[in-house]
Protein backbone atom coordinates (compact mmCIF):
# COMPACT_ATOMS: atom_id res chain seq x y z
CA UNK A 1 0.00 0.00 0.00
CA UNK A 2 2.75 2.24 0.81
CA UNK A 3 4.69 1.35 -1.98
CA UNK A 4 1.52 2.45 -4.35
CA UNK A 5 0.47 5.45 -2.52
CA UNK A 6 4.39 6.70 -2.87
CA UNK A 7 4.13 5.72 -6.53
CA UNK A 8 0.65 8.38 -6.57
CA UNK A 9 2.72 11.27 -4.95
CA UNK A 10 5.60 10.50 -7.56
CA UNK A 11 3.38 10.65 -10.45
CA UNK A 12 1.39 13.63 -9.36
CA UNK A 13 4.97 15.49 -8.79
CA UNK A 14 5.40 14.73 -12.48
CA UNK A 15 1.70 15.89 -13.35
CA UNK A 16 2.71 19.27 -11.19
CA UNK A 17 5.98 19.41 -12.88
CA UNK A 18 4.96 19.51 -16.51
CA UNK A 19 1.73 21.25 -16.44
CA UNK A 20 2.10 24.94 -18.13
CA UNK A 21 3.59 27.83 -15.31
CA UNK A 22 0.52 29.88 -15.74
CA UNK A 23 -1.27 26.98 -14.43
CA UNK A 24 -3.79 27.27 -17.67
CA UNK A 25 -7.37 25.83 -16.95
CA UNK A 26 -7.52 23.59 -19.77
CA UNK A 27 -4.51 21.76 -18.40
CA UNK A 28 -5.60 21.67 -14.61
CA UNK A 29 -9.24 20.38 -15.79
CA UNK A 30 -6.84 17.58 -17.87
CA UNK A 31 -4.57 17.39 -14.85
CA UNK A 32 -7.59 16.61 -12.56
CA UNK A 33 -9.13 13.98 -14.90
CA UNK A 34 -6.15 12.17 -14.75
CA UNK A 35 -5.62 12.05 -11.05
CA UNK A 36 -9.75 11.39 -10.46
CA UNK A 37 -8.73 7.96 -12.92
CA UNK A 38 -5.08 7.61 -11.56
CA UNK A 39 -7.52 7.02 -7.87
CA UNK A 40 -10.38 5.10 -8.91
CA UNK A 41 -7.90 2.79 -9.80
CA UNK A 42 -6.15 2.60 -6.62
CA UNK A 43 -9.83 2.58 -5.11
CA UNK A 44 -10.40 -0.36 -6.79
CA UNK A 45 -7.00 -2.34 -6.06
CA UNK A 46 -7.97 -1.55 -2.34
CA UNK A 47 -11.55 -2.48 -2.58
CA UNK A 48 -10.15 -5.90 -4.33
CA UNK A 49 -7.85 -6.37 -1.65
CA UNK A 50 -10.47 -6.23 1.06
CA UNK A 51 -12.75 -8.87 -1.30
CA UNK A 52 -9.95 -10.98 -0.98
CA UNK A 53 -9.76 -10.83 2.55
CA UNK A 54 -13.54 -11.67 2.53
CA UNK A 55 -13.21 -14.43 0.75
CA UNK A 56 -10.35 -16.19 2.57
CA UNK A 57 -12.94 -16.11 5.40
CA UNK A 58 -15.47 -17.65 3.55
CA UNK A 59 -13.60 -20.31 2.33
CA UNK A 60 -12.25 -20.63 5.84
CA UNK A 61 -16.13 -20.81 7.21
CA UNK A 62 -17.24 -23.34 4.53
CA UNK A 63 -14.44 -25.85 5.18
CA UNK A 64 -15.41 -25.36 9.21
CA UNK A 65 -19.34 -25.57 8.15
CA UNK A 66 -18.48 -29.07 5.72
CA UNK A 67 -16.71 -30.27 9.04
CA UNK A 68 -20.02 -29.99 11.29
CA UNK A 69 -21.87 -31.92 8.31
CA UNK A 70 -19.57 -34.39 8.55
CA UNK A 71 -20.47 -34.97 12.22
CA UNK A 72 -24.46 -34.51 11.38
CA UNK A 73 -23.79 -37.71 8.81
CA UNK A 74 -22.09 -39.39 11.79
CA UNK A 75 -24.95 -38.75 13.65
CA UNK A 76 -27.59 -39.91 11.23
CA UNK A 77 -25.75 -43.45 10.49
CA UNK A 78 -26.19 -44.07 14.38
CA UNK A 79 -29.75 -42.65 14.48
CA UNK A 80 -30.88 -43.52 11.09
CA UNK A 81 -32.26 -40.52 9.93
CA UNK A 82 -33.10 -39.16 6.51
CA UNK A 83 -29.93 -36.89 4.74
CA UNK A 84 -32.79 -34.32 4.08
CA UNK A 85 -34.79 -32.66 6.42
CA UNK A 86 -36.92 -30.32 4.24
CA UNK A 87 -38.73 -28.26 7.11
CA UNK A 88 -35.28 -27.51 8.64
CA UNK A 89 -33.95 -26.20 5.55
CA UNK A 90 -36.94 -23.78 5.02
CA UNK A 91 -36.79 -22.35 8.42
CA UNK A 92 -32.86 -22.51 7.92
CA UNK A 93 -33.93 -20.29 4.19
CA UNK A 94 -36.21 -17.95 6.09
CA UNK A 95 -33.41 -17.10 8.42
CA UNK A 96 -31.00 -16.48 6.98
CA UNK A 97 -33.17 -14.22 4.61
CA UNK A 98 -34.53 -12.24 7.65
CA UNK A 99 -30.79 -10.88 8.17
CA UNK A 100 -30.53 -9.23 4.96
CA UNK A 101 -31.02 -5.75 4.28
CA UNK A 102 -32.87 -5.79 0.77
CA UNK A 103 -34.98 -7.77 -1.29
CA UNK A 104 -31.84 -8.26 -3.66
CA UNK A 105 -29.61 -9.29 -1.26
CA UNK A 106 -32.17 -11.97 0.50
CA UNK A 107 -33.07 -13.41 -2.87
CA UNK A 108 -28.84 -14.11 -3.33
CA UNK A 109 -28.40 -14.90 -0.22
CA UNK A 110 -31.14 -17.57 -0.29
CA UNK A 111 -29.78 -19.06 -3.16
CA UNK A 112 -26.01 -18.61 -1.59
CA UNK A 113 -27.91 -21.33 1.19
CA UNK A 114 -29.36 -23.55 -1.22
CA UNK A 115 -25.94 -24.19 -3.05
CA UNK A 116 -24.23 -24.74 0.51
CA UNK A 117 -27.34 -27.00 1.89
CA UNK A 118 -27.17 -29.21 -1.19
CA UNK A 119 -23.02 -29.23 -0.97
CA UNK A 120 -23.97 -30.52 2.78
CA UNK A 121 -26.34 -32.99 1.71
CA UNK A 122 -24.23 -34.80 -1.05
CA UNK A 123 -21.18 -34.82 1.99
CA UNK A 124 -23.13 -36.48 3.49
CA UNK A 125 -24.77 -39.40 1.12
CA UNK A 126 -20.91 -40.11 0.14
CA UNK A 127 -20.47 -40.35 3.95
CA UNK A 128 -23.47 -42.61 4.23
CA UNK A 129 -22.14 -44.67 0.89
CA UNK A 130 -18.69 -45.05 2.04
CA UNK A 131 -20.00 -46.47 5.98
CA UNK A 132 -22.15 -48.75 3.68
CA UNK A 133 -24.88 -47.65 5.19
CA UNK A 134 -28.66 -47.59 2.85
CA UNK A 135 -27.56 -50.84 1.48
CA UNK A 136 -27.53 -52.49 -2.00
CA UNK A 137 -29.36 -51.53 -5.02
CA UNK A 138 -31.80 -54.34 -5.86
CA UNK A 139 -29.79 -55.03 -9.23
CA UNK A 140 -27.63 -58.76 -9.39
CA UNK A 141 -24.40 -58.12 -11.57
CA UNK A 142 -23.60 -61.11 -13.87
CA UNK A 143 -20.93 -61.63 -15.63
CA UNK A 144 -23.11 -61.95 -19.10
CA UNK A 145 -26.01 -62.57 -20.29
CA UNK A 146 -27.36 -66.14 -21.89
CA UNK A 147 -28.25 -65.37 -25.05
CA UNK A 148 -27.90 -68.42 -26.71
CA UNK A 149 -30.30 -70.33 -24.51
CA UNK A 150 -32.66 -67.19 -24.49
CA UNK A 151 -36.44 -66.81 -25.82
CA UNK A 152 -36.63 -63.75 -27.12
CA UNK A 153 -39.94 -61.59 -28.67
CA UNK A 154 -39.97 -59.04 -31.05
CA UNK A 155 -42.92 -56.20 -32.23
CA UNK A 156 -44.07 -56.44 -35.74
CA UNK A 157 -43.41 -59.23 -37.89
CA UNK A 158 -40.86 -60.86 -40.39
CA UNK A 159 -38.71 -58.53 -42.13
CA UNK A 160 -38.86 -55.65 -39.18
CA UNK A 161 -36.28 -53.43 -37.97
CA UNK A 162 -36.48 -55.20 -34.59
CA UNK A 163 -36.20 -58.62 -35.85
CA UNK A 164 -33.10 -57.42 -38.13
CA UNK A 165 -31.62 -55.89 -34.32
CA UNK A 166 -32.81 -59.38 -32.70
CA UNK A 167 -30.51 -61.09 -34.81
CA UNK A 168 -27.57 -59.13 -34.63
CA UNK A 169 -27.87 -59.03 -31.29
CA UNK A 170 -28.86 -62.69 -30.08
CA UNK A 171 -27.86 -64.70 -33.38
CA UNK A 172 -29.18 -65.71 -36.47
CA UNK A 173 -30.47 -69.03 -34.47
CA UNK A 174 -32.42 -66.99 -31.77
CA UNK A 175 -35.43 -69.17 -30.62
CA UNK A 176 -37.89 -65.83 -31.32
CA UNK A 177 -41.51 -65.31 -32.32
CA UNK A 178 -43.07 -61.53 -32.59
CA UNK A 179 -46.18 -59.88 -31.54
CA UNK A 180 -48.42 -57.17 -32.96
CA UNK A 181 -48.04 -54.33 -30.42
CA UNK A 182 -45.26 -53.09 -27.92
CA UNK A 183 -47.54 -53.67 -24.80
CA UNK A 184 -47.73 -57.12 -25.90
CA UNK A 185 -44.02 -57.80 -25.81
CA UNK A 186 -44.21 -55.98 -22.59
CA UNK A 187 -46.40 -58.47 -21.41
CA UNK A 188 -45.14 -61.45 -22.95
CA UNK A 189 -42.06 -60.68 -20.23
CA UNK A 190 -44.25 -60.58 -17.58
CA UNK A 191 -46.00 -63.42 -18.18
CA UNK A 192 -42.66 -65.42 -18.74
CA UNK A 193 -43.54 -66.59 -22.51
CA UNK A 194 -40.19 -64.59 -23.26
CA UNK A 195 -37.16 -63.91 -21.45
CA UNK A 196 -36.00 -61.06 -23.36
CA UNK A 197 -37.73 -58.14 -25.44
CA UNK A 198 -36.34 -56.30 -28.15
CA UNK A 199 -37.63 -52.74 -28.90
CA UNK A 200 -37.27 -49.54 -30.55
CA UNK A 201 -36.21 -46.59 -28.45
CA UNK A 202 -35.19 -43.94 -30.59
CA UNK A 203 -33.84 -42.81 -33.84
CA UNK A 204 -31.26 -40.39 -34.67
CA UNK A 205 -33.53 -38.48 -37.28
CA UNK A 206 -36.96 -38.88 -36.18
CA UNK A 207 -36.42 -39.13 -32.25
CA UNK A 208 -38.01 -41.14 -29.92
CA UNK A 209 -40.31 -43.73 -29.93
CA UNK A 210 -42.75 -42.18 -26.55
CA UNK A 211 -44.97 -45.51 -25.90
CA UNK A 212 -41.94 -47.56 -25.30
CA UNK A 213 -40.80 -44.63 -22.51
CA UNK A 214 -44.43 -44.79 -20.96
CA UNK A 215 -44.23 -48.73 -21.06
CA UNK A 216 -41.20 -48.91 -18.94
CA UNK A 217 -42.92 -46.97 -15.92
CA UNK A 218 -45.80 -48.97 -16.27
CA UNK A 219 -44.02 -52.30 -16.26
CA UNK A 220 -41.50 -53.93 -14.05
CA UNK A 221 -39.00 -54.93 -16.99
CA UNK A 222 -35.43 -53.57 -16.89
CA UNK A 223 -32.92 -52.37 -19.79
CA UNK A 224 -29.81 -54.75 -20.13
CA UNK A 225 -28.40 -54.04 -23.21
CA UNK A 226 -29.08 -51.94 -26.81
CA UNK A 227 -28.33 -52.74 -30.04
CA UNK A 228 -28.13 -50.05 -32.84
CA UNK A 229 -28.72 -50.58 -36.24
CA UNK A 230 -28.11 -48.68 -39.58
CA UNK A 231 -31.35 -47.51 -41.08
CA UNK A 232 -31.94 -47.56 -44.91
CA UNK A 233 -35.93 -47.46 -45.72
CA UNK A 234 -36.82 -48.51 -49.53
CA UNK A 235 -40.04 -47.90 -51.20
CA UNK A 236 -41.81 -51.23 -52.16
CA UNK A 237 -44.26 -52.45 -54.03
CA UNK A 238 -46.33 -55.04 -56.08
CA UNK A 239 -43.86 -56.81 -58.41
CA UNK A 240 -44.20 -54.69 -61.89
CA UNK A 241 -45.32 -51.58 -60.08
CA UNK A 242 -43.96 -48.05 -61.26
CA UNK A 243 -43.04 -45.34 -59.16
CA UNK A 244 -46.02 -42.98 -60.98
CA UNK A 245 -48.50 -45.62 -60.62
CA UNK A 246 -48.33 -44.72 -56.88
CA UNK A 247 -51.09 -43.35 -54.47
CA UNK A 248 -50.70 -44.41 -51.11
CA UNK A 249 -48.03 -45.44 -48.91
CA UNK A 250 -48.13 -47.68 -45.54
CA UNK A 251 -45.24 -47.85 -42.80
CA UNK A 252 -44.56 -47.32 -39.41
CA UNK A 253 -45.35 -43.10 -38.22
CA UNK A 254 -41.38 -43.53 -37.46
CA UNK A 255 -40.56 -44.24 -40.77
CA UNK A 256 -42.98 -41.84 -42.36
CA UNK A 257 -41.51 -39.26 -40.92
CA UNK A 258 -37.80 -40.20 -41.02
CA UNK A 259 -38.95 -40.45 -44.64
CA UNK A 260 -40.93 -37.22 -45.01
CA UNK A 261 -38.65 -35.06 -47.71
CA UNK A 262 -39.25 -37.52 -49.96
CA UNK A 263 -42.45 -38.59 -49.36
CA UNK A 264 -43.71 -34.52 -49.54
CA UNK A 265 -41.41 -34.61 -52.83
CA UNK A 266 -44.39 -36.88 -54.49
CA UNK A 267 -47.61 -34.78 -54.30
CA UNK A 268 -50.70 -36.81 -54.26
CA UNK A 269 -49.20 -39.47 -52.23
CA UNK A 270 -51.62 -40.38 -49.18
CA UNK A 271 -49.47 -41.53 -46.27
CA UNK A 272 -51.47 -44.26 -43.36
CA UNK A 273 -49.43 -45.35 -40.55
CA UNK A 274 -49.21 -48.77 -39.71
CA UNK A 275 -47.88 -50.62 -36.65
CA UNK A 276 -45.28 -51.54 -37.76
CA UNK A 277 -43.11 -51.55 -41.18
CA UNK A 278 -43.40 -54.95 -42.10
CA UNK A 279 -46.92 -55.00 -42.07
CA UNK A 280 -47.17 -52.47 -44.64
CA UNK A 281 -44.97 -54.54 -46.61
CA UNK A 282 -47.49 -57.24 -45.70
CA UNK A 283 -50.80 -55.60 -46.46
CA UNK A 284 -49.03 -54.46 -49.58
CA UNK A 285 -48.91 -57.97 -51.01
CA UNK A 286 -52.03 -58.94 -49.86
CA UNK A 287 -53.80 -56.56 -51.41
CA UNK A 288 -52.17 -56.42 -54.53
CA UNK A 289 -52.77 -53.25 -55.68
CA UNK A 290 -50.12 -51.67 -57.33
CA UNK A 291 -51.00 -48.27 -56.63
CA UNK A 292 -49.84 -49.07 -52.92
CA UNK A 293 -46.47 -48.88 -51.36
CA UNK A 294 -44.57 -49.24 -48.17
CA UNK A 295 -41.95 -47.60 -46.58
CA UNK A 296 -39.96 -50.85 -45.29
CA UNK A 297 -36.35 -52.48 -45.57
CA UNK A 298 -34.82 -54.39 -48.23
CA UNK A 299 -35.44 -57.84 -46.07
CA UNK A 300 -38.87 -56.86 -46.15
CA UNK A 301 -38.38 -57.11 -49.72
CA UNK A 302 -36.89 -60.18 -49.91
CA UNK A 303 -39.45 -61.72 -47.56
CA UNK A 304 -42.45 -60.66 -48.87
CA UNK A 305 -41.47 -60.69 -52.53
CA UNK A 306 -41.70 -56.96 -53.43
CA UNK A 307 -40.09 -54.93 -56.00
CA UNK A 308 -37.59 -52.31 -54.22
CA UNK A 309 -39.41 -48.88 -56.33
CA UNK A 310 -36.61 -46.27 -54.81
CA UNK A 311 -33.90 -46.97 -51.78
CA UNK A 312 -32.95 -45.13 -48.92
CA UNK A 313 -36.08 -42.53 -49.18
CA UNK A 314 -35.19 -41.48 -45.57
CA UNK A 315 -32.60 -39.35 -46.91
CA UNK A 316 -30.02 -39.62 -44.15
CA UNK A 317 -26.92 -41.69 -44.31
CA UNK A 318 -26.42 -41.53 -41.07
CA UNK A 319 -29.40 -42.49 -40.03
CA UNK A 320 -29.65 -45.02 -37.41
CA UNK A 321 -32.32 -47.00 -34.67
CA UNK A 322 -31.30 -47.68 -31.02
CA UNK A 323 -33.17 -50.65 -29.75
CA UNK A 324 -33.17 -51.85 -26.13
CA UNK A 325 -33.01 -55.44 -24.54
CA UNK A 326 -35.56 -55.63 -21.86
CA UNK A 327 -36.13 -58.42 -19.63
CA UNK A 328 -38.19 -58.97 -16.37
CA UNK A 329 -35.15 -59.75 -14.53
CA UNK A 330 -33.41 -56.76 -12.55
CA UNK A 331 -29.37 -57.99 -14.03
CA UNK A 332 -26.74 -55.71 -14.97
CA UNK A 333 -23.60 -57.07 -16.74
CA UNK A 334 -20.57 -56.38 -15.34
CA UNK A 335 -18.97 -54.65 -18.01
CA UNK A 336 -22.07 -52.68 -18.37
CA UNK A 337 -21.46 -48.52 -18.91
CA UNK A 338 -24.80 -47.07 -18.98
CA UNK A 339 -27.67 -46.40 -16.72
CA UNK A 340 -31.00 -45.24 -17.86
CA UNK A 341 -33.32 -43.94 -14.62
CA UNK A 342 -36.81 -42.17 -14.63
CA UNK A 343 -37.53 -39.62 -12.05
CA UNK A 344 -40.03 -37.11 -10.92
CA UNK A 345 -39.19 -33.89 -9.31
CA UNK A 346 -41.24 -31.19 -7.54
CA UNK A 347 -43.48 -28.83 -9.65
CA UNK A 348 -41.23 -25.56 -8.40
CA UNK A 349 -38.65 -23.70 -9.40
CA UNK A 350 -35.28 -25.11 -9.52
CA UNK A 351 -36.27 -28.16 -8.61
CA UNK A 352 -34.66 -30.18 -12.50
CA UNK A 353 -31.02 -28.09 -11.45
CA UNK A 354 -30.68 -29.36 -8.17
CA UNK A 355 -31.73 -32.45 -9.31
CA UNK A 356 -29.17 -32.60 -11.89
CA UNK A 357 -26.37 -31.16 -9.71
CA UNK A 358 -25.97 -34.82 -8.20
CA UNK A 359 -24.50 -35.86 -11.77
CA UNK A 360 -21.92 -32.78 -11.62
CA UNK A 361 -20.80 -33.49 -8.47
CA UNK A 362 -20.55 -37.21 -8.80
CA UNK A 363 -18.39 -36.49 -11.84
CA UNK A 364 -21.00 -38.09 -13.86
CA UNK A 365 -21.62 -37.72 -17.60
CA UNK A 366 -25.46 -37.42 -18.67
CA UNK A 367 -25.80 -38.39 -22.35
CA UNK A 368 -29.25 -37.98 -22.70
CA UNK A 369 -32.28 -36.01 -20.99
CA UNK A 370 -36.27 -36.84 -21.83
CA UNK A 371 -39.51 -35.50 -20.63
CA UNK A 372 -42.72 -37.31 -20.71
CA UNK A 373 -46.08 -36.28 -19.62
CA UNK A 374 -47.74 -37.25 -16.28
CA UNK A 375 -51.13 -38.83 -17.32
CA UNK A 376 -52.74 -37.71 -13.97
CA UNK A 377 -51.34 -33.94 -13.75
CA UNK A 378 -51.72 -31.30 -16.55
CA UNK A 379 -48.16 -29.93 -17.52
CA UNK A 380 -45.90 -31.65 -15.18
CA UNK A 381 -43.87 -34.00 -16.72
CA UNK A 382 -41.23 -37.06 -15.67
CA UNK A 383 -37.71 -37.16 -16.77
CA UNK A 384 -35.94 -39.82 -18.44
CA UNK A 385 -32.06 -39.43 -18.42
CA UNK A 386 -29.16 -41.97 -19.61
CA UNK A 387 -25.74 -41.20 -17.90
CA UNK A 388 -22.54 -43.26 -17.82
CA UNK A 389 -21.09 -45.57 -14.96
CA UNK A 390 -22.11 -48.58 -13.60
CA UNK A 391 -24.48 -49.64 -10.81
CA UNK A 392 -21.66 -50.74 -8.80
CA UNK A 393 -19.30 -48.00 -8.84
CA UNK A 394 -19.04 -45.86 -5.75
CA UNK A 395 -19.88 -42.52 -7.50
CA UNK A 396 -23.41 -43.92 -9.19
CA UNK A 397 -24.35 -45.38 -5.75
CA UNK A 398 -23.51 -41.75 -4.49
CA UNK A 399 -25.28 -40.23 -6.98
CA UNK A 400 -28.65 -42.51 -6.87
CA UNK A 401 -28.86 -41.90 -3.14
CA UNK A 402 -29.05 -38.50 -3.13
CA UNK A 403 -31.57 -39.12 -6.22
CA UNK A 404 -33.45 -41.61 -4.16
CA UNK A 405 -33.77 -38.99 -1.53
CA UNK A 406 -34.86 -35.72 -2.84
CA UNK A 407 -37.02 -36.90 -6.16
CA UNK A 408 -40.33 -37.24 -5.67
CA UNK A 409 -40.02 -40.58 -7.21
CA UNK A 410 -37.29 -42.39 -9.09
CA UNK A 411 -37.09 -45.47 -10.99
CA UNK A 412 -33.78 -47.58 -12.28
CA UNK A 413 -34.51 -48.73 -15.73
CA UNK A 414 -31.50 -50.32 -16.15
CA UNK A 415 -27.61 -51.28 -16.70
CA UNK A 416 -26.12 -52.33 -19.82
Amino acid sequence: MERRLQGIDIWTLQVNLDSPADGGGVWNCHRNRLLTERMKGMDLLELRERLDVLDEQIVALYEERMELCSQVAEYKIMTGKKVLDKTREEEKLRKVRALTHNEFNAHGVQELFEQIMSMSRKLQYNKLTEEGVGGRLPFIEVEQLDVKNARVVFQGAEGAYSQMAMMKYFGEDVNCFHVDTFRDAMCALEEGSAEFAVLPLENSTAGIVSEIYDLLVEFENYIVGEQIIRIEHCLLAMPGSKIDQIRTVYSHPQSLMQSARYLNAHEGWRQISMQNNAFAARKVIEDGDSSQAAIASEQAAKIYGLDILDRGVNEADRNSSRLIIVTNQKFFQKEASKVSLCLEVSHESGSLYRILSHFIYNNLNMCKIESRPIEERNWEYRFFIDFEGNLADGAVKNALRGLREEARSMKILGNY
